[in-house]
């Protein structure tokens, strides 16, 4: 390959993940085509991009870009694809976990596709955490339960004595009507 080309294919990767923060590493060893093609096709349908990668251009661009996978990162030997482009880094996890364990092409990818981790805003992650992160939707609704609690607390232990005392004189009230009929 010559230096130009080289240099263009730097220049693209360069365009094509400089607004990428989150991404999963794949090692894929002796995938057929016909799994290449249902990878790529179901994980099309949910707005997720496949990209094999070499990891000379790899390590060089995203040290560039900034993460810290670069250089001696363990993510870049072998075979190298990258998955991209879901909402947050917890969807595409999932998503890929789901494809990759659970689809009814599980067989195709099996021991041909790993994970071998994640880069969660720049920085390396091991897969199963970033399996475990929150979406973006989950940690909002999580952080406004968590501010909505107390004030709900607080709205309980205002109206239980109220509701207590209502309680007793109804059946004060039920206990006089009785003896009477």
């Amino acid at each position: 390959m010559s230096k130009y080309v080289k240099g263009m294919e730097i220049e693209t990767l360069r365009k094509e993940f400089s607004s990428v923060r989150d991404l999963v590493v794949l090692g894929v060893s002796k995938l057929t085509c016909e799994g290449n093609h249902s990878l790529r096709s179901s994980l099309r349908k949910k707005k997720i991009s496949l990209r094999m990668l070499k990891n000379t251009f790899a390590r060089k661009v995203f040290t560039e870009l900034g993460y810290k996978a670069g250089q001696d990162s363990k993510y870049f030997t072998g075979m190298t694809m990258v998955a991209y482009g879901a909402s947050s880094v917890s969807e595409l996890c999932r998503e890929l976990n789901g494809e990759l364990l659970t689809s009814k092409n599980k067989a195709l990818y099996k021991d041909k596709v790993q994970v071998k981790g994640a880069i969660v805003d720049g920085q390396s992650m091991a897969f199963d955490i970033a399996l475990k992160m929150p979406s973006r939707e989950e940690a909002i609704a999580n952080v406004a339960g968590m501010v909505l609690a107390p004030a709900a607390r607080l709205a309980q232990l205002i109206t239980s004595p109220g509701s207590t005392v209502a309680g007793q004189i109804k059946q004060v009230g039920e206990k006089a009507e009785a003896p009477a009929a």
